[in-house]
């Protein structure tokens, strides 16, 4: 006799693997085409971290968190790869994987303890809460680790370091939330609306 839980079990994983599989494979093409930065005046936004968002909200922490792990260690390789200016902070894990890894857990609890039926608004706080774990998180940890040689790549007064970096958070922290939001919202109803047919 087949037991159904078992099955029902089998199913669950499957369509985790699944979502892991699509979603971490969306960061890596979005990474290595350059569609994962918007050019905006003076600096780009990324997207890359919205395959994060979405899978920890239509799979679970485990699904965000394991994504945010892909896309952190793709980032790390990619600084490696094809290095540039702020490179020598973005191969240390701590700064490209752990922030990313948070995303899924930051952005799946925002949503599930979210008071409220309305959809749009759990997913898009959801969204905002998971860009700016990405945003601060990865510069607070510049800041932690790298302060001086940032202020060193960048030219400018290391006591001035804190500013600078929390001034890029902001000003690439709020485009990057706000055009998370606006794609990941029709995206995730879209989700769920073809898992209930």
């Amino acid at each position: 006799m087949i037991n159904n839980n078992s099955i029902k079990i089998k199913k669950i994983k499957t369509r985790e693997l699944t979502t892991i599989g699509m979603l971490s494979a969306v960061c890596v093409v979005l990474g290595l085409t350059g569609y994962g930065f918007i050019p905006l005046p003076g600096f780009k936004a990324t997207i890359m971290h919205i395959p994060v968002i979405i899978g920890s909200i239509i799979g679970g922490p485990i699904v965000g968190m394991t994504i945010g792990l892909i896309f952190g260690v793709f980032s790390v390789i990619q600084n490696i790869t094809a290095p540039n200016i702020l490179s020598f902070a973005f191969i240390n894990p701590l700064v490209s994987v752990l922030p990313r890894v948070l995303i899924g857990l930051t952005s799946y609890y925002v949503y599930k303890l979210s008071f409220g039926k309305n959809e749009n608004l759990r997913i898009g706080l959801a969204t905002v809460i998971g860009s700016l774990t990405n945003t601060f998180g990865v510069l607070t940890m510049v800041y932690i680790l790298y302060a001086a040689k940032f202020a060193v790549s960048k030219g400018i007064d290391p006591s001035i370091a804190a500013k600078t970096i929390y001034s890029l958070a902001i000003i690439n922290g709020v485009p990057e939330a706000i055009i998370a939001t606006i794609i990941t919202i029709p995206v995730i109803l879209a989700i769920k609306k073809i898992r209930k047919n």
